[in-house]
């Protein structure tokens, strides 16, 4: 049998053995240390973004921007069904309640039916005018069938592409939504064109939030970060992240805080990952170029990214043409000793989700039954993409 091929394994090539030895040997191991800081300053100058604040993992950093974004118990959020139950659990763990909402064909929150979903399900009030008291002048949107306020929308930017954020933004700031754009698999993506152009995935949002899990275009191993424009944000969160201390010397803590704040080991592996990450970047890109060649004319194709984006291109979207031959495939390659994934099951239909808000899930269906992903590590071999193609295209026979 010819070696094993991963799905998404780290590339560790360069001077993490060297960063996280001078920690280790420094004994700066835990959340202090000089790699901290230095890592969100080079993320927050590499996404243009005033500042960074680091955090255990991608989950830790949604849970802390949608505090910082004043989510409460009781209120909706907008979240899209197709993607990792991460980007959707944070609203939970506030007492908040998620809608789901539908993707369009970049695997992204459909922006049209966010809109109508605004639009026809929802009404916008002034805030003074409800129960609550508020002598607010602003507007609040409230969803009609339960009365409830809709406070924010997580926009994730699937497999490295970007959502429509042209057409999102509009609609987020007509009815008084705030973006949180859980960037998690896009660091390094881009807009090349339109009103955004040269703006990052994460950067066009209130707050963006990146990943640094081990199958992440560069990883701490675990990890995550948090840019905005808005400093009383990224103040908050950085507040909140380390147990919310208003008086560090005496232990004073004038709110509920939470331990999520990054190692400096973690911060030392990420520095060394970030000087590589263009590399890494050109590499995905290249690979998809080749595969694309190579299945040429053999009746399989990967999904393209929105035409006016750099990508990153975490992960690669191979169609089929239903569930049963997405299903014998991953079998098929399995086989021949190719990892392989479905795309995530839609989160509206998992249990913990049941009952939940859902507005007009269709193409996520679509996508959710005919997606595989195929290996995309950083160090893969052009030979091993010769490899995966081989047997694909035997699997079309």
């Amino acid at each position: 049998m010819s070696d094993f091929i991963p799905l998404s394994v780290p590339n560790l090539k360069g001077r993490e053995l060297e960063y996280v030895t001078h920690a280790v040997e420094t004994e700066w191991v835990s959340t202090g240390g000089p790699y901290v800081n230095d890592f969100e300053n080079k993320i927050a100058e590499y996404v243009h973004a005033p500042a960074a604040v680091s955090c255990q993992n991608g989950t830790s950093g949604l849970h802390l921007s949608m505090l910082a974004v004043g989510v409460k118990a009781g209120d909706l959020v907008i979240v899209p069904t197709l993607t990792f139950i991460a980007a959707v659990n944070p609203v939970t763990y506030i007492g908040a309640e998620p809608v789901f909402l539908d993707c369009d064909d970049s695997l992204c929150m459909d922006p049209e039916k966010l809109k109508v979903f605004c639009e026809e399900e929802c009404e916008l009030k002034d805030a003074a005018d409800l129960a609550n008291g508020s002598s607010s002048n602003q507007k609040v949107l409230i969803h009609k069938a339960s009365g409830k306020t809709v406070k924010a929308v997580v926009v994730v930017h699937i497999f490295g592409n970007m959502a429509d954020m042209e057409k999102i933004m509009p609609i987020a700031d007509k009815y008084g939504l705030r973006v949180i754009e859980d960037a998690t698999e896009a660091i390094g993506t881009y807009y090349t064109d339109g009103i955004y152009k040269g703006k990052y995935a994460g950067t066009i949002g209130d707050i963006g939030v990146y990943s640094f899990n081990g199958n992440k275009i560069i990883t701490t191993g675990g990890g995550g970060m948090v840019v905005s424009e808005d400093k009383e944000y990224l103040d908050h969160i950085k507040h909140l992240s380390t147990q919310a201390k208003s008086d560090e010397l005496y232990y004073e803590h004038d709110e509920i805080g939470f331990n999520y704040r990054m190692t400096n080991l973690q911060a030392a592996l990420g520095l060394a990952q970030l000087e590589q990450l263009e590399a890494f970047i050109k590499v995905k890109n290249d690979n998809k170029a080749l595969y694309k060649k190579l299945l040429a004319g053999f009746g399989g194709e990967l999904l393209e990214n929105r035409d006016n984006i750099r990508s990153n291109c975490w992960f690669y979207a191979y169609m089929c043409k239903d569930s049963d031959e997405r299903d014998r495939l991953i079998s098929h390659l399995k086989e021949h000793n190719i990892q392989s994934r479905p795309i995530w099951g839609l989160i509206s239909e998992q249990k913990p989700y049941k009952g939940a808000i859902s507005y007009k899930i269709e193409k996520a269906k679509y996508y959710r039954d005919r997606v595989v992903n195929i290996p995309c590590s950083t160090n893969l071999s052009e030979n091993e993409v010769e490899k995966v193609c081989e047997a694909l295209k035997a699997f079309k026979g």
